[in-house]
């Protein structure tokens, strides 16, 4: 085994082992979590956005959003919601890790929230490998992207237990067979919880939320 190889073992070990600990600090205090991943442009802020606002009322939410500069746009537009929102800056990773992540939860009241959405950075590669501690983790997909990207990143598709097909409201102008992409959905994730739906139409977002408050429930019991 190369030094190099063992190296990038020891690094993803140390991770996963202070994941462990994020994930003991989330259930001490009933907290339900998820990583939402995606490419840039998917719609990540735009569903968390959408999923604030059916959900405030039900749950107690927070919001940690990971971004490369040190610029507060989606994580202010979340505040302006009413919802705490804290901002990490990874300098320039592609990624969120459960370093960062666990720098963030001190800067959150636990104790007071229900479900807390960490929105990582829009990539397909990187933050596959890192686990952060959440409970869950999300992928949203985007019509226009393409039907392809199950068969071209399978590793971030193999790693999720709840799949968005976000902007569907472009079916009807965009190129995208959606059985050819579930399909190879299906062979790297059987049975994958899946939610095709619109941001900007409000399509198939009462059953993601639905879902999403189910999940959360169930941690609380």
């Amino acid at each position: 085994m190369s030094q190099k190889i063992t190296i990038v073992e020891q690094i993803l070990n140390a991770n996963d082992q202070l994941a462990l600990e994020n994930r003991r600090r989330l259930d001490e205090n009933s907290v339900f979590a998820i990583n939402v991943m995606a490419s840039p442009g998917a719609g990540k802020t735009s569903l968390i956005l959408r999923t604030i606002e059916a959900l405030v009322g039900r749950l107690r939410l927070g919001v940690v959003e990971g971004d490369t500069a040190p610029v507060t746009i989606d994580a202010d537009k979340v505040s302006a919601q009413g919802v705490p929102a804290v901002q990490i800056n990874t300098g320039g990773n592609c990624h969120l890790d459960a370093v960062m992540f666990q720098a963030a939860l001190p800067q959150l009241d636990l104790s007071r929230l229900d479900l807390l959405i960490v929105e990582n950075v829009g990539n397909l590669i990187c933050p596959a490998s890192f686990q952060l501690g959440t409970h869950c983790n999300v992928l949203i997909a985007s019509v226009p992207e393409g039907d392809d990207k199950p068969y071209k990143y399978p590793n971030i598709y193999r790693g999720v237990e709840a799949l968005i097909i976000n902007k569907i409201d472009l079916l009807p102008y965009v190129p995208f067979d959606m059985d050819y992409f579930r399909r190879g959905v299906e062979m790297l994730n059987p049975g994958l919880s899946t939610f095709p739906l619109s941001c900007r139409t409000g399509e198939g977002l009462d059953a993601w939320t639905d879902w999403l408050e189910a999940q959360a429930g169930r941690r609380e019991a």
